[in-house]
């Protein structure tokens, strides 16, 4: 057990399968870029956040695929598959003055400019278009992250983001 809290751990992809026979795993990743999951080690593995040093990895064809410390043939890498890859908070690099990362938002209270309270942030997810913010209060609300038009201020110190946006929609 890593003794880490789960907020303190950040999943960026998993374990997707096997790749040959010397202990290497095929991995899906969450991370834009796609191969930007290699640029952090130690990986926390599984529920338990095991940690496990990342040894190679590489683009291969459209994905990725890693070899971890200590996993050196194809039945150890098997006991890996379907495990999350996650990191600790503090393994990322800090944000720019005008950049957020998803994590950090998650738990803020969200209101209006009038102050109409809509709740707190669950989480987020991307359209393509934009990011989303998924907002429970007295029901769930999905807002655009569009800086400027819908989030007007982040104040990461009140706990609170600020946003134009009708109470009714």
């Amino acid at each position: 057990m890593s003794g880490e809290p789960q907020s303190a751990r950040i999943v960026l992809g998993r374990v997707s399968g096997l790749y040959g026979v010397k202990g290497w795993v095929k991995v899906y990743s969450e991370t834009d870029p796609r191969e930007g999951i290699l640029r952090y080690s130690p990986w926390l593995l599984g529920p338990d956040g095991v940690a496990r040093r990342v040894a190679e990895g590489r683009m291969h064809g459209k994905g990725l695929v890693a070899r971890l410390d200590g996993c050196e043939d194809r039945d150890q890498a098997a006991a890996l598959i379907g495990q999350e890859i996650a990191i600790r908070r503090d393994q990322l690099p800090p944000p720019r003055p005008d950049e957020f990362y998803w994590i950090d938002l998650e738990g803020l209270a969200v209101v209006t400019q009038a102050g109409v309270e809509f709740g707190r942030v669950s989480h987020l997810f991307s359209t393509g278009a934009n990011d989303v913010l998924v907002v429970q209060g007295e029901r769930e609300r999905l807002i655009p992250f569009v800086w400027g038009d819908v989030i007007l201020d982040v104040d990461f110190d009140q706990r609170l983001i600020r946003v134009d946006w009708d109470p009714e929609f």
